[in-house]
């Protein structure tokens, strides 16, 4: 398969210093996903990041870089709250192709998208659920019911834990990956984390060169259950955050 070997080695050792050996049918796999994001991306304005070095970087390591948080095991259920394009759960997926996987995303193209990916790389799914997450939490399968809850880019802090939190269950995680000084959004955070049963495990920095942007994994515990009402109607968490 002809791609940028270059870009292509720079994913491969890159990953290898998070502990991810990739192999060349997992290579071939980012390489094709690559080309799928940018041709799906004229027409549904997936990502504004398109030149192959910063795909690799900013969208491929970038979600890789999650691992730094702990190993996913292959009996892990997993929800990828906005996942957006598929980030971070199908580069995870391409990486640890046993666990189980399920993507939430509220816009209808980019579940389109994220069906026609899923099944160009053979890709194995749970489930891809069209709708917003303050719909989705409160529905009994999904509630509570996830051994590690993701979040990239979704919202600041205060609201994102209110839109992750309540799918994660007793004893699961929830992984928010950040970027830049996050100082401020965690702070106002802590009284959301807490009234929605979480902990506050730590703030793990990711040092790889490779992503020089202050890049950092937010880890919270599930504690205790999330109270029935939240989280609130669509919208809230954003607009009026628990402080």
């Amino acid at each position: 398969m002809s791609y940028n070997k270059t870009s292509m080695e720079k994913l491969f050792n890159s990953a290898q210093k998070l502990g991810i050996t990739l192999n060349q049918e997992q290579l071939d796999k980012f390489h094709i996903f690559f080309q799928e994001l940018i041709e799906w991306n004229k027409r549904f304005n997936l990502t504004h990041i398109t030149e192959y070095e910063e795909v690799i970087s900013k969208h491929f390591l970038d979600s890789l870089s999650i691992i730094a948080a702990g190993q996913l095991k292959d009996t892990d259920r997993v929800i990828d709250v906005g996942t957006g394009g598929g980030f971070p759960g199908l580069p995870l997926l391409i990486a640890y192709p046993h666990f189980k996987l399920v993507l939430l995303e509220a816009t209808a193209k980019k579940v389109i998208f994220l069906k026609h990916i899923t099944q160009v790389l053979g890709l194995s799914v749970q489930e891809i659920i069209t709708d917003r997450a303050e719909t989705v939490a409160h529905q009994p399968e999904y509630r509570e019911q996830f051994d590690i809850v993701l979040s990239r880019a979704v919202a600041e802090l205060p609201a994102a834990v209110e839109l992750t939190l309540p799918f994660c269950k007793i004893g699961g995680v929830f992984i928010a990956s950040k970027k830049g000084d996050i100082t401020q959004e965690v702070s106002l955070s802590l009284k959301g984390i807490d009234i929605l049963g979480g902990k506050l495990r730590e703030i793990k920095p990711v040092t790889l060169k490779e992503l020089p942007d202050q890049r950092q994994l937010v880890i919270i515990d599930k504690i205790k259950s999330t109270p029935v009402q939240y989280p609130r109607r669509p919208g809230m968490p954003e607009k009026k955050p628990i402080k």
